[in-house]
């Protein structure tokens, strides 16, 4: 069975549609997968995601082995049962949490060992222990379990970053024991063009379901982060799906389409929407802006979502002023509706072929129109 469909590409930039089949539904390509670290995206019912136009979603190996632990997860039904959710899921393996749990990890030759952030007991992780798990938890994507390293990073940590994630890859490989799953290698380099490159063809031989860049979005700016995602992307195989992991802002989304880039996931929509800021076409909003007191409009003029079409700015900072945990809720259900949205109109422009001249406006408009967001790296 083919994995991977390339479905058009696009005659002026890297921009692919594609069709991604996995054993719980096919995915149409480019996608954006909402965060559900710990068996759910917080604030959200599966149905309701489900009419965002989310057909994929995401959870976390790392905070499953720790909470509820993979017997319970397997107790309970499996991850989907768990999730309640009929369509793909994807889980990342851990590899993230070497960098933005480093505090409380120690990483070794062959892996990592973690003192977990509940209760400080010991856990740990290597690449076999990352696979079998999640062959466990029946995600139809894994990913192989990798370094990320924070920027800046010193070289000779870089390199050997790179060179675990290889050796770490193979194992990964070997160790994968569910054939229903695919798994996923991930190219780490930091901005290290050689050895994006070294570790893209040593990964590639060793022939993996799809291929993701890893170790972005830890601290490097816009320019930066697409100056390496136009490097690396392209060296990819063009019948194999590529996931950019953790990007992004939509300006950061639209750029990397651009370079080939198929898969995307982010915490953004949901964290951002828990901390009263929505994304809009017209720019993002800050919904605890003293301006909403009486705005009896919608977040955004005609978009779709239960948020917008049943609550008005100044009911949602009302909620936010007052701790009411709707507000919250709403704005995370907004804020993953206007990614889908954006998802749908990036295929719809590839198809048509206007995605080039209108892709570069976004990216130019949106970067503009930008204010700060929330920082962290957690759901």
């Amino acid at each position: 069975m083919k994995r991977f469909e390339l479905v058009k590409n696009d005659n002026r930039t890297h921009a692919r549609l594609g069709l991604l089949t996995t054993a719980h539904g096919q995915v149409r390509t480019p996608v954006f997968m909402p965060v559900g670290t710990r068996g759910a995206v917080k604030g959200i019912t599966p149905a309701h995601l489900a009419q965002t136009g989310s057909s994929i979603i995401l959870a976390n190996t790392y905070h499953m082995l720790i909470r509820p632990g993979i017997e319970v997860v397997e107790s309970l039904g499996g991850l989907h049962t768990l999730m309640n959710w009929d369509g793909p899921i994807l889980t990342d393996s851990g590899g993230f949490q070497v960098f933005s749990l480093s505090t409380l990890n120690r990483i070794g030759q062959d892996g990592v060992e973690f003192a977990s952030h509940i209760d400080g007991a010991r856990l740990y992780i290597d690449a076999k222990v990352a696979t079998v798990a999640q062959n466990r938890l029946g995600a139809d994507i894994i990913m192989c379990f990798d370094e990320c390293t924070p920027y800046p990073c010193e070289p000779k940590r870089l390199a050997q970053a790179v060179e675990r994630t290889i050796r770490w890859a193979q194992q990964c490989k070997e160790a994968h024991s569910n054939p229903s799953q695919l798994l996923f290698g991930i190219v780490q380099g930091g901005l290290d063009l050689n050895l994006r490159r070294d570790c893209a063809e040593k990964l590639i031989a060793m022939d993996f379901d799809g291929y993701a860049l890893g170790g972005l979005s830890v601290g490097e700016n816009h320019d930066q982060m697409i100056e390496t995602v136009d490097f690396t992307a392209p060296l990819l195989p063009a019948d194999k799906a590529r996931y950019l992991m953790g990007v992004g802002m939509p300006a950061d989304i639209v750029a990397a389409v651009r370079a080939g880039v198929d898969m995307f996931d982010c915490v953004l929509p949901t964290r951002n929407g828990r901390n009263a800021f929505a994304f809009t076409a017209g720019g993002p909003i800050r919904l605890r802006n003293s301006a909403f007191l009486k705005d009896t409009s919608p977040v955004e003029a005609g978009c779709p979502c239960y948020c917008c079409q049943h609550f008005s700015k100044g009911t949602i900072r009302h909620f936010f002023n007052v701790g009411e945990m709707l507000g919250p809720i709403l704005l995370s259900l907004h804020n993953i509706a206007y990614y889908q949205r954006l998802m749908n109109e990036i295929r719809r422009r590839i198809e048509d072929g206007t995605f080039a001249d209108w892709s570069a406006a976004f990216i130019e408009n949106f970067k503009e129109k930008s204010t700060p967001f929330v920082e962290g790296t957690e759901q």
